[in-house]
């Protein structure tokens, strides 16, 4: 049993996991039927932990699949994708094991440079490429490697939308063709841009078009999520009071990754938790963060930071033209308001949520939102 129950990274297991039991059977069923899944949601809105929780359930359920996690957002080139794809497959497959003699076999003939990381352990290659042709053919060499196993394997993608900022060109078309190739091979693309993301599976002109089940993250359900926390505090011997976890749910928007901060600060103060406590967590959280927030302010133009503090205070904007607004804030002009609104959607300062009749903006960081409100 974990010290604190409420988990603000990785994946322990699923004790600790909240809900998303619909979005897990979906994954599984799309695995099962051999259809690959595009997994979008906001960041920190638990989707990485819903891909871990999904590995967890196949391994329960014994279904004849590996898994394996790739995280490319940190990938500038079509060179690192693979590099990054070739690592991951070394730590999900030590040595020791049949696909891990394997693949370091196989990865001889491809000739890289192995070193393993002096802190960690990890493994970490070098690849030398002559030709752009070369970085196709060991990407190619990879897919092929974890298709042929006798087994299937589950290849998650995360921030797949990186591969457009790749300076190759047609990689999205590239990497299309080999998807297709791969039968014993089930993807999941996951990531957080969502304007991209349905771009490229979604627009006709685009290589991935409806190629993959479409699956959307939304907030977990308010009264599964206060179930959660009260099962928790009654297993450590402790009590939330029904105030406390309607506020706590309230101030984090039910956001995966502030709720579970909130609630482990609360969960670390005392034993019985009341309105008093949870407050109190919330400022220190703030305050906490104070310094990291005032650099903003530096970073962002005038028009830029007086739309993020405007946001902030209303909650929800989905009236950026209307002239009270902009006059009261002092935002300037409908074209300075839609610039600046730009810029901080591509910088992922607000997130949009998009309707049939309208399009709103909130601060994408929670913790922001309510330090911008607080402060200014």
């Amino acid at each position: 049993m974990l010290e604190n129950p409420f988990l603000t990274k990785g994946y322990e297991s699923a004790e600790y996991f909240c809900d998303r039991d619909d979005e897990t059977a979906a994954l599984i069923s799309n695995i099962k039927n051999g259809r690959d899944t595009t997994l979008v949601s906001p960041r920190k809105f638990g989707k990485t932990g819903l891909i871990l929780h999904t590995f967890e359930a196949i391994k329960k359920k014994r279904l004849k699949f590996d898994t394996l996690y790739v995280d490319i957002y940190a990938t500038l080139s079509l060179g690192d994708f693979t590099k990054t794809l070739a690592e991951a497959i070394m730590q999900a497959f030590p040595e020791r094991t049949s696909i891990g003699k394997a693949f370091l076999t196989f990865l001889k003939a491809l000739r890289p440079t192995l070193t393993y990381d002096s802190m960690n352990g990890s493994p970490q290659l070098q690849f030398n490429y002559g030709s752009v042709a070369e970085k196709e053919y060991t990407l190619k060499s990879l897919f092929d490697f974890l298709n042929t196993r006798g087994r299937g394997v589950v290849l998650a993608l995360d921030e797949f939308q990186q591969i457009t900022e790749y300076p190759e060109k047609n990689v999205e078309a590239l990497l299309r063709t080999y998807v297709q190739s791969m039968r014993n091979i089930r993807f999941i693309f996951c990531g957080s841009k969502k304007r991209l993301m349905a771009e490229m599976f979604t627009s006709a002109g685009r290589p991935f078009f409806s190629s993959t089940s479409m699956l959307t993250l939304g907030k977990i359900d308010g009264s599964k999520y206060a179930n959660f926390i009260v099962r928790h505090f009654k297993e450590a011997g402790r009590s939330i009071d029904d105030e406390s976890l309607a506020w706590i749910l309230h101030w984090t928007r039910r956001h995966t990754f502030y709720t579970q901060t909130l609630c482990n600060e609360v969960f670390s103060r005392g034993t019985n938790v009341t309105i008093p406590t949870v407050k109190a967590a919330a400022q220190y959280i703030l305050d906490r963060e104070s310094n990291y927030f005032l650099q903003y302010r530096e970073l962002l133009t005038r028009q830029q930071w007086l739309l993020l503090v405007a946001v902030a205070k209303e909650g929800k904007v989905s009236k950026l033209a209307s002239a009270k607004f902009l006059q009261q804030y002092g935002i300037g002009s409908i074209t300075n308001a839609r610039r600046a609104a730009q810029s901080l959607v591509e910088k992922e300062l607000l997130l949009t949520t998009e309707t049939k009749d309208k399009t709103e903006y909130q601060v994408y960081d929670v913790f922001l939102s309510h330090w911008l409100k607080r402060e200014f």
